[in-house]
């Protein structure tokens, strides 16, 4: 797309990737991706912030072809897809400083090869005139690497963010026109990329609020010209706060765990608690990432395969501990047809979960009575924890 202004003397160049489906190998992106540069153009010299991944490099390059001379490049963060073209826009601009924060530049030198006399490191405050416009620095390391940093020009209220708020969502609008839309993709990109970090996104969040702005111009998604949007789900999602739900992963071979399943499901239904349930089979691992922002419990279903857990079952539970959502309770329940580990083996995948272990119910072959007791009983307990728990909201 050619650039377009969102500010006066500041355009995006949003390079869109309608087609992309996984990123970095591991991510779904059901609604595709977007990597946004912003021109800001001053009095006295022109600046680029951040670039686009190398695949889309005739989108960003050919905005750029009209641009007569660039004085400063700005990398608030050296992933690959926002930080793959330096290469290519510091050849086309010979004359153009680099600017990062300190972390960056050693990240820069090793994974783009660029030369460190292009490199300009900027401190965490500092501030460089373009004339009439000013570029602000303010570190925000771990949203969602050590180097990141965010870019506020004053003059425009206009706060560059890169990944931080940012949206995987494909789209030819410039900025948020449907804000149930982009709620979807925002918390998809917290849930798989920035949930881990939340507590330091809370003192990076607090950081910014010193600063005055009213528009937030992310590196992946549409420009936020209402920022308190974001900013308020932002708040709501690294809060301690939960809601009465359970998300419930699991994977069925012969029936037996479906059977536990669907009755586990029912049992904390009839109690009042709502439940995400998740056929590993067929799960967008996505959506199994974002019920995981907002509930109070993880309960894990998996039959036994060579006396462990199912491999499905063990990759999301290994996901879950990587994610280190704020999940309070945890439990297991499962099959298995001779013996199983499948407890032990699926309660050392999850360390980081600081979570209270309300029971496990393993059964051997096809449920019984005794079974679905255990199961009610396990419901029971889950709904208690709940009303008791201040940070739940049970309404």
């Amino acid at each position: 797309m050619h650039a377009r202004e969102i500010k006066k003397g500041i355009e995006a160049v949003c390079c869109v990737h309608w087609e992309r489906r996984l990123f970095d190998s591991l991510i779904p992106l059901p609604d595709g991706t977007s990597y946004n540069a912003y021109l800001v153009r001053g009095e006295n010299a022109t600046a680029l912030i951040d670039t686009a991944d190398p695949v889309l490099s005739a989108d960003l390059m050919g905005p750029l072809q009209g641009v007569e001379k660039l004085d400063y490049v700005v990398s608030q963060h050296s992933e690959q897809d926002h930080a793959g073209l330096l290469p290519d826009v510091l050849e086309r601009f010979p004359s153009a400083k680099l600017l990062c924060s300190e972390k960056a530049r050693d990240m820069l030198t090793s994974h783009l090869h660029i030369a460190e006399e292009r490199i300009r490191v900027v401190k965490d405050g500092e501030s460089i005139s373009l004339g009439g416009k000013t570029l602000t620095f303010v570190y925000t390391p771990w949203v969602h690497w050590p180097e990141t940093m965010c870019t506020y020009v004053p003059e425009d209220k206009c706060l560059f963010s890169c990944d931080f708020f940012g949206s995987h969502l494909a789209s030819s609008d410039l900025f948020v026109t449907d804000q149930a839309l982009v709620y979807e993709a925002a918390k998809r990109y917290y849930a798989e990329i920035m949930m881990p970090f939340r507590t330091i996104i809370a003192k990076n969040i607090e950081k910014l609020s010193a600063f005055d702005f009213d528009m937030i111009a992310p590196s992946h998604g549409p420009v936020y010209d209402q920022p308190n949007f974001i900013l308020e789900a932002y708040k709501d999602w690294i809060s301690p706060k939960m809601k009465n739900e359970v998300v419930l992963p699991y994977i069925s071979m012969h029936g037996s765990t479906e059977i536990m399943v669907k009755h586990l499901i029912d049992a904390l239904a009839a109690r009042g608690v709502t439940v995400h349930a998740f056929d590993l089979a067929v799960t967008d691992i996505g959506k199994l990432a974002m019920a995981l922002v907002d509930a109070a419990t993880l309960i894990v279903g998996t039959p036994t395969v060579h006396v462990g857990s199912h491999p499905a079952v063990y990759y999301a539970s290994h996901l879950a501990n990587l994610l280190k959502p704020k999940v309070k309770y945890a439990a297991i329940v499962g099959s298995y047809g001779w013996s199983s580990k499948a407890i032990e083996q699926i309660s050392g995948l999850i360390p980081n979960l600081k979570v209270e272990v309300l029971g496990a119910v393993l059964q051997k072959g096809l449920p019984d009575a005794a079974a679905f007791k255990q199961l009610d009983e396990l419901a029971t307990a889950v709904a208690a924890k709940h009303q008791e728990n201040p940070e739940v909201t049970t309404k």
